[in-house]
């Protein structure tokens, strides 16, 4: 099977119509190679593998099989939102896993940056077989990749994140219906799938979540402190206006301590790292101006409603010197 390449003359799809006519011809080809056979997805709730999912749910139904495993690492309210989106809303076949404590377990004590991207990365593969193993009939795997992914694995510049990966028994043909589309068409598409604003707008998330926001071994509740602090940010920029304006924004919870008073008392807690950059290609990356009284009603929150953080610090770090995440 020739590999499916973007047309070099391809309009660049801006407007529901076009969206819609591209997801007529995808329903279309999806119907013609899979047939009456079944599909399997790994869905993490980000934007394009939750475009693909609603895609493919229009295109063959029930026949999709969606896995969605919650490593514990995943931004508050987002293992939630895609079971009411697709169990509920889109009547999705759901598989829903627990694996949290899973990958905690695994994780505990580990502090290397990249030997914890590698457990999330294994204990992810080894879930997603074993779910894999449990179906009948399964003969396809779709995957939410886009045409950045390509260009960047044939210039070298990241390893392609396909099938590689999975164990020798399991081959399957793979459904990649978005392959073509740069992120800001996958977007548009996923509005016209009548998927919701704060899924298709999302931000960027890494794939090892919020584990690459707890610098240092992870454990249960410098984390809860990461996800707390996260959704305050996230609700507070929602608030005033900063959602559709800054490219990302996090917060990061090291595990360094430091005195501070908490009810009259001295206290010995975490400090809480903000961090907001915009970017057009991540590849260099500028700090946004948070107003001085939105970042004081944002500390005070943090401060006084999350467990164990008794400070907050803004990065002013651009990329370069610094990175965007942390680890």
């Amino acid at each position: 099977m020739a590999e499916i390449r973007r047309p070099d003359d391809m309009v660049r799809i801006t407007t529901p119509e076009l969206a819609e006519a591209f997801i007529a011809e995808q329903t279309e080809l999806v119907r013609k190679q899979v047939g009456d056979r079944k599909v399997l997805l790994a869905l993490s709730g980000g934007v394009d593998s939750s475009v693909v999912a609603a895609l493919l749910i229009r295109a063959i139904g029930k026949k999709l099989v969606c896995v969605h495993v919650n490593h514990g690492l995943l931004r508050k309210g987002e293992p939630e939102q895609v079971i009411e989106v697709f169990r509920n809303q889109m009547d999705a076949n759901l598989i829903y896993v627990e694996a949290s404590d899973r990958f905690l377990d695994r994780l505990a004590g580990v502090s290397d940056p990249e030997q914890k991207r590698m457990i999330i990365g294994g204990e992810f593969i080894e879930v997603f077989a074993e779910e894999a193993r449990k179906l009948d009939d399964i003969d396809f795997l779709a995957q939410g990749t886009i045409w950045p992914d390509i260009l960047e694995s044939e210039r070298g510049i990241k390893a392609h994140h396909n099938a590689g990966g999975l164990p020798e028994d399991m081959k399957f043909e793979l459904v990649e219906p978005v392959r073509i589309l740069f992120k800001d068409e996958v977007r548009i598409v996923g509005k016209q799938l009548g998927l919701p604003d704060s899924m298709v707008f999302r931000q960027p998330f890494p794939g090892p979540g919020l584990g690459v926001r707890c610098p240092g071994a992870i454990t249960r509740d410098r984390l809860e402190a990461v996800r707390e602090s996260d959704a305050i940010l996230r609700e507070e920029f929602a608030k005033n206006g900063l959602e559709g304006k800054v490219w990302q924004y996090f917060t990061v919870v090291p595990e360094f301590k430091s005195t501070g008073i908490r009810d009259g008392k001295r206290s010995f807690e975490w400090s809480c790292i903000i961090r907001a950059v915009n970017t057009e290609d991540a590849m260099t990356a500028t700090v946004e101006n948070i107003p001085f009284d939105l970042m004081c009603h944002i500390v005070e929150r943090i401060t006084h409603e999350v467990k164990g953080i008794n400070r907050v610090l803004y990065d002013f770090t651009p990329k370069p010197a610094g990175t965007i995440e942390f680890e």
